[in-house]
């Protein structure tokens, strides 16, 4: 479950000097000679009883878990790979910021040095080359954010629109059609929004997109010369004008109300989503929920690596660990329990996670459909500072929102701002 992660945020390595230390030191050793692994992550990855396992396994390993915020993560890596002391043994970087990390692969193990470039079959081979450069391997793949689409199926009912899942699929084959189903859907219940924001609706069209804010060939700046992000922006940006979005920043507390009390009908879902939908609507909505695919292809949003600072004292030992938790065993394990999508082929093909299915969600066979999402899935090039990019955009969309500003001026000031943010 990642109950705290995937918020827009940002560590600036050049500023962590600035910054205090306050993290104990990973890789030491534990009372009774036992070797004491420290494993960070933003929000919980499910990892609790896998741990167990593992210490049950190799009775010379403790396993200590560090468990923070996104923010508070990142924020506290960067200041601990400044400082060159106080870093986990072992660190979850999520996919935005592997450019950043991949830029100071040197504070870093080489995993490669342990084999891991033997493993590289292991992942989809676009999962496999965001953790890598030059031959060296940064970290092990964990799960991925292929996209679907979370429904109401009683707020579509009452409508007037067909709730079945294939039917609703049907309706909305691209973004141009979602958003004419917005309006058909705003015309029937104009008291109830039919996203949940207009930056989900925006994220979720870029990451359909094979660029964004930055040219794969140069790593240029491209956000005002890209059409996908205009478009995104003009289409997400106008449902928020036209008062269709319930402005509900992702995981923030508002979300989680909008969610329990059924103010808005649709949101784009990877499949880690599911379970922080489940804990913000609570019992009382089970079976409102449905789950189909999303408009245009799959895309990809979110999605993490395992990677190991030079700081470690047993490096071995976790790459060890490491290994173990992103073998296709543990990952399946992960999906079954938590719902958290691998990034493995032979795992999301597994008949037993593709037959995977969700009564709080109407019984959705959400093995099947994330499992499709994924094979068809084509990530998008993230630049160097695709993390301080993308806040100015979201900004910009919340302004639409709350009626401060226009789409036109919105998108200028975005395009503007994110280019003053790689300064």
């Amino acid at each position: 479950m990642r109950k705290l992660t995937r918020r827009p945020a940002v560590a600036v390595l050049t500023t962590a000097l600035l910054l205090l230390v306050t993290a104990c030191s990973g890789g030491s050793a534990a009372e009774g000679g036992k070797i004491k692994l420290t494993v960070a992550t933003f929000g919980e990855f499910g990892y609790a009883p896998l741990f167990a396992q593992y210490e049950k396994d190799h009775p010379n390993i403790e396993i200590q878990s560090r468990v923070t915020d996104f923010d508070t993560h990142f924020k506290t890596l960067a200041t601990q790979l400044a400082a060159g002391h106080g870093a986990a043994d072992i660190v979850a970087i999520e996919e935005q910021q592997i450019p950043k990390y991949l830029g100071v692969k040197d504070k870093f193990v080489n995993l490669a040095d342990y084999g891991a470039d033997q493993l590289q079959n292991q992942w989809a081979s676009w999962k496999w080359a965001q953790g890598t450069k030059d031959g060296d391997v940064l970290g092990l793949g964990t799960d991925m954010g292929s996209l679907a689409m979370c429904y109401r199926r009683d707020l579509f009912q009452q409508a007037g629109l067909p709730a079945d899942r294939k039917a609703v699929a049907a309706l909305m084959p691209t973004w141009d059609a979602y958003a004419q189903l917005s309006q058909r859907f705003t015309d029937k219940l104009p008291k109830v929004k039919f996203a949940d924001s207009a930056g989900t609706v925006f994220t979720a069209m870029l990451n359909q997109s094979p660029e964004n804010y930055f040219s794969s060939r140069d790593d240029s700046y491209i956000a005002d010369k890209n059409p996908a992000v205009r478009n995104a922006f003009m289409l997400a940006g106008t449902l928020a004008q036209k008062g269709q979005t319930a402005g509900a920043t992702t995981y923030t507390q508002a979300w989680n109300v909008a969610i329990k009390q059924g103010t808005f009908a649709t949101i784009a879902c990877p499949a880690w989503m599911l379970t922080q939908i489940k804990e913000a609507g609570g019992d009382g909505n089970t079976g409102k929920w449905d789950v189909t695919t999303v408009p245009g292809a799959s895309g990809n949003q979110g999605g993490s690596f395992l990677s190991i600072p030079k700081q470690s004292e047993h490096p071995k030992e976790a790459y060890d660990l490491a290994k173990w938790l992103t073998a296709p065993e543990q990952e399946k394990k992960l999906f079954l329990s938590d719902g958290i999508l691998p990034s493995e082929p032979s795992v999301y093909k597994d008949p037993q996670v593709v037959n995977h299915t969700d009564p709080y969600f109407s019984g959705a066979p959400i093995g099947q459909i994330y499992a499709a999402s994924a094979d068809t899935l084509r990530p998008n090039y993230r630049g160097l500072h695709d993390a301080d990019v993308r806040p100015e955009f979201g900004r910009a969309l919340g302004r639409i929102e709350d009626g401060s500003e226009k789409v036109d001026a919105a998108w200028a000031d975005a395009v503007k701002l994110g280019r003053e943010a790689i300064k």
